[in-house]
């Protein structure tokens, strides 16, 4: 018994000590201090501030406040010869007949969507450039219209000349990546006109406009602006505005009065069969040879409304 007794107690002590090891393992491990790493082994990710990134990182369309915001108002010098609206005269019959042409503009837009608007022609030379510039002038004049000029004609860019303003950065350096939305963007005096010159000459202005960067364009500044007016090149010679006429709502084809070759205006036209063009202006029309009073000044304009 003595030997049972004796081999109880030993069993009940080594117990005892397990029991008490086992307290004091928890107690150090819970009183241990905790260490950190010293700085800079640990990264830490730290948001930042919207406001400081650039705006590509900025989701969603941009609004006109925040284009006003930050992009910085430059000191345009205007062509007079080039800008009928820089004119006194409210009554001179050259702004009167960008004045029909904005009103036939608003009469489609009563029976269809027509935002972005590409003026294109068959030839170079004809006067795509003047007309796209005044028409924009006369859209300003209303209440609160907000446009954007584009030069997209990136072979032969000129849209910046009337206006007085630089060149680049423009449209190709942003097709580059090498500008963001609001670097590209100029405005003049007018709060309510932006333009987006044509840039830097490049090599492939076909393989640009191709790229997908112009879409993303339209898609931020977009919803901003109440009309986005594109200057593209001319039709016949480069393929260029059958790129452009997938991201428009709308073409109208400039036509220079006793120049531009019959069958060359009507093929120009046929390449836009499968997008809606709004119909022709007819640039350089001199009354005097049978037009009649509806021509004022040299200049006309003949919109079918609603030809898709």
């Amino acid at each position: 018994m003595s030997r049972i007794h004796e081999a109880l107690k030993k069993a009940q002590e080594e117990r005892a000590a397990q029991q008490d090891f086992r307290s004091t393992s928890v107690v150090e491990s819970t009183e241990r201090p905790v260490s950190f790493p010293s700085a800079p082994t640990a990264v830490m990710d730290i948001p930042v501030p919207t406001s400081s990134l650039p705006v590509d990182h900025l989701a969603g369309p941009l609004t006109f406040d925040v284009l006003l915001a930050r992009c910085p108002q430059m000191r345009w010098n205007p062509d007079p010869s080039a800008l009928v609206f820089i004119n006194t005269d409210e009554n001179s019959e050259g702004k009167e007949v960008f004045r029909t042409l904005r009103t036939r503009l608003y009469q489609v837009r009563a029976v269809q969507p027509l935002k972005t608007v590409i003026i294109t022609s068959a030839l170079p030379g004809e006067g795509k450039t003047f007309v796209t510039s005044n028409l924009a002038q006369s859209l300003i004049r209303q209440r609160e219209r907000r446009v954007l000029l584009i030069d997209a004609d990136l072979r032969v860019p000129n849209l910046h000349t009337p206006l007085g303003a630089p060149i680049s950065p423009g449209l190709s350096d942003y097709l580059l990546g090498e500008v963001d939305e609001i670097g590209v963007l100029q405005r003049g005096r007018d709060e309510n006109l932006f333009l987006i010159s044509g840039g830097k000459t490049v090599p492939n202005p076909n393989e640009l406009l191709a790229n997908g960067r112009l879409e993303r364009l339209l898609e931020r500044l977009g919803p901003a602006f109440d009309w986005i007016l594109m200057d593209s090149p001319p039709t016949i010679p480069v393929s260029d505005t059958s790129i452009l006429a997938k991201m428009c709502d709308g073409l109208l084809m400039v036509v220079r009065a006793g120049s531009t070759p019959f069958d060359l205006a009507q093929k120009a036209c046929q390449e836009f069969n499968d997008r809606p063009l709004l119909g022709a202006v007819l640039n350089r029309a001199d009354k005097r040879a049978g037009y009649g009073g509806y021509y004022y000044q040299g200049y006309s304009t003949e919109l079918q409304k609603g030809k898709s």
